[in-house]
């Protein structure tokens, strides 16, 4: 049976066992491609412009990577190849769950393109499934069931795509701590109003105790939530 969506690009063969050697590759291409979208945006991104930075014709480039479609899942597994990842979990999950997230942000600051396609069209290529071994291997003690352990992945992936995204909305609309001060002076004038008695409270109760707004702090502080939930703490 035939759908109307691309062949996988990880069934599919890098090249023909006969003829001469390929000119390019896979890796070269996708490389090529990230390096257009982390200019400009993923919008930037065409086999015109891959095959200009890489001085072939354009439609040569359809040998390798048939459709755009499996140009995003190359794009999306090179980036996952530059997480650095312990060959041997430290046994403490927590710590390891955490660092597994962090190498995930730091990937997708150095290409903020990254949380929006993830969202949108997950992949699996070789890279990642290095990644779901990595969190599999720390989850190999848990007992909770290995249908519900891919669930949990995919929620601390798509956690960690989601501040990702967040934060580079933040820098795109020029979020500044006077925004964040204004935005504290608001809730205070709202909660003022006796029209929302629980914002009230809550606002009151964390009066004097601002929060650490550092980046990575509120980031290892909201993602150690969802790290509760996956290790059913």
């Amino acid at each position: 049976m035939t759908t109307d969506r691309p062949e996988l690009i990880w069934l599919r063969p890098e090249r023909s066992a006969r003829g001469p050697a390929p000119a390019h590759s896979r890796s070269a291409i996708a490389a090529a491609a990230i390096a257009l979208a982390d200019a400009d945006g993923l919008a930037a991104v065409s086999m015109r412009k891959i095959a200009a930075s890489l001085g072939a014709g354009t439609m040569s480039l359809y040998n390798y990577v048939p459709a755009k479609e499996q140009l995003f899942d190359l794009m999306l597994d090179a980036v996952a190849g530059e997480w650095k990842l312990p060959d041997v979990p430290s046994g403490d999950a927590r710590a390891d769950l955490l660092g597994f997230a962090r190498e995930g942000l730091a990937a997708m600051r150095r290409h903020p393109w990254v949380p929006a396609l993830v969202l949108t069209r997950p992949t699996i290529g070789p890279n990642s499934l290095r990644c779901v071994e990595y969190f599999l291997t720390v989850m190999a003690d848990n007992e909770q069931t290995a249908d519900t352990k891919m669930e949990l992945f995919a929620m601390l992936n798509s956690s960690i795509c989601m501040y990702a995204q967040w934060e580079a909305n933040q820098r795109q609309a020029g979020g500044t701590e006077q925004w964040q001060a204004e935005l504290v002076t608001y809730l205070a004038q709202a909660a003022a109003t006796g029209a929302y008695p629980h914002l009230a409270a809550t606002f009151a109760a964390s009066t004097g105790r601002a929060p650490d707004l550092d980046p990575d702090v509120f980031f290892a502080r909201a993602i150690d939530r969802v790290i509760s939930i996956v290790l059913g703490a």
